[in-house]
């Protein structure tokens, strides 16, 4: 199937049944996830032929954020006989700044506005809630475990945008192929409770891991966080990396004193070198108070997969090198020094 450009090339898709309910690749680059209104809207200049008017058309954003998305955005537009300015992936802008600008024939690029927006605005948020989690960290690092709380046709595409925001890792494997770093993460409950002992988890995980691999071990499944962190540190001794805290919020999650005392204890029994990973369900603020309290990095989830979109807007701004503009708009091109041509 070509592209879509009028109505009638959406004529019997109706009924598509998949087991698995997300758009393709192939849906998003033939235009199959647009709002229906634009093909309307082609239907009907082609009708008056003015399909092939040569618009510039910029995209902006409502509120402040990070950007990212644009590697999409370009695949949408690839090949067009257009020519396309953006900020770069992570630069950071404000309300109303041109983040995208697109000259040319409106047919050549006008059915992508719906997924171009989503893109970005899906992406932005995402990437920006991860910067602020990078501030609050204050350069202790941290992993993006939000793969769990989204879709998985897009859990890819959040992580990705979460290390363009800061994140130092992902666990998701396919994020990880596709951004290029190896994924990671911890263990999770299920193979305590499926063993039924931290320790003996302990035990197995270091002799199957690489000499290289950074050991953590989770620690709160059945003891007292404190006595699992020493009983686990004693047996694994210098292959410890770190013990992770994941005290789940019906025993009040992870503390600022919990975090000191297990610091506390470690240290006094001779295991300075032992770090301490924290999770479940962090936020800037709490991060901020267990990394005073000597936590030494975490892992992100919701916070991040669970940000707002940035709500993104594309108006047309000349038509055939006329400046216009809806009401309450300013007609002509808006400049930004951080645009920079792509094709």
């Amino acid at each position: 199937m070509k592209q879509v450009k009028s109505l009638k090339d959406i004529e019997g898709i109706s009924n598509i049944d998949r087991e698995i309910h997300s758009a393709t690749h192939d849906d998003i680059l033939k235009g199959l996830t647009t709002d229906v209104y634009f093909l309307r809207t082609l239907d009907i200049l082609e009708s008056m032929k003015l399909e092939d008017s040569i618009v510039t058309a910029e995209i902006f954003a409502r509120k402040p954020g990070i950007f990212a998305g644009i590697e999409e955005v370009k695949a949408m537009l690839k090949g067009k006989d257009i020519e396309v300015w953006a900020v770069d992936e992570g630069e950071s802008f404000e309300p109303k700044d041109t983040l995208i600008r697109i000259k040319g024939p409106y047919s050549e690029f006008g059915v992508f506005e719906t997924a171009m927006l989503g893109s970005l605005a899906s992406a932005s948020g995402w990437a920006t809630a991860s910067k602020e989690v990078k501030e609050a960290c204050d350069g202790k690092p941290f992993l993006c475990f939000g793969a769990r709380h989204v879709h998985p046709a897009v859990a890819p595409v959040m992580e990705r945008a979460a290390v363009i925001g800061g994140a130092n890792g992902v666990s998701c494997v396919l994020a990880g192929s596709m951004i290029g770093i190896d994924p990671t993460g911890t263990l999770p409950h299920a193979a305590m409770l499926i063993a039924g002992d931290t320790l003996d988890v302990a035990k197995a995980y270091n002799e199957v891991s690489p000499e290289d691999h950074k050991r953590i071990v989770l620690v709160d499944t059945f003891k007292d966080e404190v006595e699992e962190s020493i009983r686990i540190a004693k047996e694994l001794g210098d292959k410890l990396y770190a013990i992770r805290l994941d005290t789940p919020s019906e025993r009040g999650g992870v503390t600022p004193n919990l975090v000191r005392e297990v610091r506390s204890k470690l240290d006094i029994n001779g295991f300075e070198n032992v770090k301490i990973f924290v999770s479940g369900g962090l936020k800037p603020e709490k991060i901020k108070l267990l990394s005073e309290a000597g936590a030494d990095s975490f892992g992100v989830g919701s916070y991040i997969s669970g940000a707002s979109a940035i709500d993104m807007t594309m108006d047309i701004k000349e038509v055939n090198g006329q400046p216009v503009a809806k009401r309450g708009r300013i007609p002509g091109m808006i400049e930004n020094k951080k645009l920079k041509k792509i094709f």
